[in-house]
């Protein structure tokens, strides 16, 4: 893709536009609270002139950027899939029906507890956390809400519990793809991930279960709670059958079948369910998939008042038009980063330096995170990753599962904590919390970057706790591999 009259810059030089994006991150986004796009699109500007200027073509960047579009064409549908169940679920009444039971068995003072354990459970099941946030999720902060809790712990809660799955479950393309990546059998790099996800979920569950501890269901919150009780049960009718559509996409991913066909066809069961059960009007239940859920299509909105409404309208296909737009704009700013080599420069200064365990585990942790913040794409991320680290790994005797948890740890669940991603984008939308308000309580995701560097930096005093080796035959095997070259 490089033309042969392009001038390879200089480390100081590939430094610079870093510096300018990250300082564009922080200062723009992060400080002053600018819009993430808007932020994103200078970042992008700045590494295509600095291409330009080394002698690049400004249609090499427009070239990669189609070219990863057209990747990402799957996960663009799901995002308005997602928009679409949401908002076929509330006129249904099954994401209402969560809401009325969630409210009625669920004590206050273990709601960000079981926040993160139901979520996780779904998430598992379903193998995608952006499916269990805009599900599930979405009813747990109604009932948040509700119970005038902490939107940001509840938040971080359904985050932590939602990318639970999405690291563990084998239903998962993030697992799949990381362990394809790195060359490793996806159910020993299951296995080997248990090593930094049962610690940080043991955390969780401690942290979450102690800031729960003094909440009590106080005559006001006991009044907010029947009065949402009543509301939904005054607007909809409740049945089991408005499970149906949950069974739907939970049956349709054990089986393993694509996720918009699935999403789609419980869209469609839950639009069904609508004229049956709901007796809205066909044009209310695709102005609902469109454009979201609104009460007043239910015609007696009169028993819930202004606040209720705000908790139920919601979904909808438009929903996610900033998060798709927000795709474009990243992927414009990762195609230009890309043909830069700005960051390829930097990371092969630093991979050189790398001498024990722990340096590499960690600038591994680090690499990842920095390349899913500057491409937002997690596929890109992981075999950027393994060209990068995976001869390194192996030099050191390193089993691939190493590579592939850290990749999980670094890419899988720390995306969604920055608010100029994708996933960041699409959690703060579908949750209605911003990044950095949940950011401190999304622990199971903080907790895998930690265990996973903690189990690098001890390496040499736990006798490699944590960290898989290659075993003697497999080493030998690479070694007459790379003889026979």
């Amino acid at each position: 893709m490089n033309d042969s009259n392009n001038s390879r810059p200089s480390l100081r030089l590939a430094l610079l536009p870093l510096a300018i994006a990250v300082t564009i991150f922080i200062g723009g986004i992060g400080i002053l609270q600018y819009p993430a796009e808007l932020m994103l699109l200078f970042a992008g500007v700045v590494f295509s002139i600095f291409a330009v200027a080394t002698g690049h073509q400004w249609d090499e960047i427009i070239n990669v950027m189609g070219s990863k579009i057209k990747k990402a064409l799957p996960a663009i549908l799901i995002l308005f899939s997602i928009g679409l169940l949401i908002g076929t679920w509330m006129v249904a009444g099954t994401i209402p029906l969560f809401v009325y039971y969630g409210l009625q068995i669920i004590d206050p003072g273990y709601l960000y507890v079981l926040a993160f354990i139901v979520t996780a459970i779904v998430s598992t099941c379903v193998g995608t956390s952006w499916g269990a946030a805009g599900t599930i999720g979405v009813a747990i902060m109604s009932i948040a809400q509700t119970m005038d809790l902490s939107m940001a712990i509840t938040a971080g809660a359904v985050v932590s519990g939602a990318y639970f799955g999405d690291k563990l479950s084998p239903l998962s393309d993030t697992t799949n793809m990381s362990s394809l990546a790195a060359g490793a059998n996806i159910y020993d790099h299951i296995k080997h991930m248990l090593y930094s996800t049962i610690p940080s979920s043991i955390i969780a569950i401690i942290v979450f279960t102690i800031v729960g501890f003094g909440i009590e269901a106080d005559s006001a919150r006991l009044g907010n709670i029947q009065t949402m009780r009543e509301g939904i049960n005054g607007l909809f009718e409740l049945h089991v059958f408005l499970l149906i559509p949950a069974l739907v996409v939970i049956v349709g991913s054990l089986m393993k079948k694509n996720p918009l066909i699935v999403l789609f066809t419980s869209s469609l069961t839950a639009m069904i369910l609508a004229f049956l059960f709901q007796g809205v009007s066909l044009q209310s239940i695709f102005s609902s998939a469109v454009s979201g859920f609104e009460v007043t299509m239910l015609g007696n909105e009169a028993v819930i008042d202004e606040e209720m409404k705000s908790l139920l309208n919601r979904g909808g296909l438009y929903s996610m038009y900033n998060a798709t737009f927000f795709v474009f704009v990243a992927f414009f700013f990762a195609s230009a980063l890309e043909i830069s080599q700005a960051l390829t420069i930097v990371l092969e200064r630093i991979i050189a330096r790398l001498k024990t365990i722990g340096s590499i585990t960690f600038a591994a942790l680090l690499t990842g995170f920095a390349v899913i913040n500057f491409t937002s794409n997690a596929l890109v991320s992981y075999f950027l990753i393994q060209d990068i680290y995976g001869k390194v790994y192996k030099s050191k005797n390193l089993h691939p599962v190493n590579l592939s948890r850290n990749m999980e740890d670094s890419i899988t669940i720390t995306e969604v904590l920055m608010p100029w991603t994708v996933s960041g984008v699409f959690m703060a939308t579908t949750l209605g919390v911003g990044n950095f308000e949940f950011l401190p309580w999304a622990i199971f995701n903080l907790g895998g970057f930690i265990f996973s560097a903690l189990y690098g930096f001890l390496a040499p005093y736990t006798g490699g706790f944590g960290i898989r080796k290659l075993e003697q035959t497999e080493a030998d095997q690479d070694a007459a591999k790379k003889a026979s070259l």
